[in-house]
């Protein structure tokens, strides 16, 4: 057993919105530490949105939460069958989750560049409609179809 459970390390608020979301979110879409072309893509997407930084961080917010899953299914070995069980998901959890999956529904996406890619898949996220919302849509559909095995959560 481990000593002790990983400290959370705390991330500081972007310098345009002032929040930390967008940091993380900058974060996830920053490849090989190139942080400043992961800003540049970042503000240029929510810059789609139309209205002030306000209403754009707000249809950003409104993007993840379509997109954050409410229960997920995990593997669990039971007298050598393994069941999917439907477990909720952690807030924190959640957004990493909205985060990678709108991430990867943009990279799949077929466009010129990854601000064009990621500023449709959000937008299409904000509307409740495009790939990521359907794959959390997915996850749910599986966790109801597995929920006679909720009473094997640990």
């Amino acid at each position: 057993m481990r000593r002790r459970s990983a400290e959370k390390r705390k991330v500081l608020p972007d310098a345009r919105f002032h929040d930390v979301a967008v940091t993380k979110f900058m974060n996830c879409v920053m490849t090989r530490g190139k942080k400043s072309v992961a800003e540049k893509i970042v503000y240029n997407a929510i810059d789609s949105f139309k209205g002030t930084d306000p209403e754009k961080l707000e249809n950003f917010k409104k993007a993840i939460d379509n997109v954050k899953p409410m229960l997920e299914v995990k593997s669990r070995r039971v007298g050598g069958a393994t069941y999917q069980v439907p477990v909720e998901v952690r807030p924190d959890r959640a957004q990493a989750l909205a985060f990678r999956w709108i991430i990867s529904a943009a990279r799949s996406r077929a466009g010129q560049t990854m601000i064009d890619k990621l500023s449709a898949e959000l937008r299409d996220a904000a509307e409740n409609k495009g790939s990521s919302v359907k794959k959390k849509e997915d996850t749910h559909k599986m966790a109801e179809a597995n929920r006679a095995f909720a009473h094997y959560r640990y």
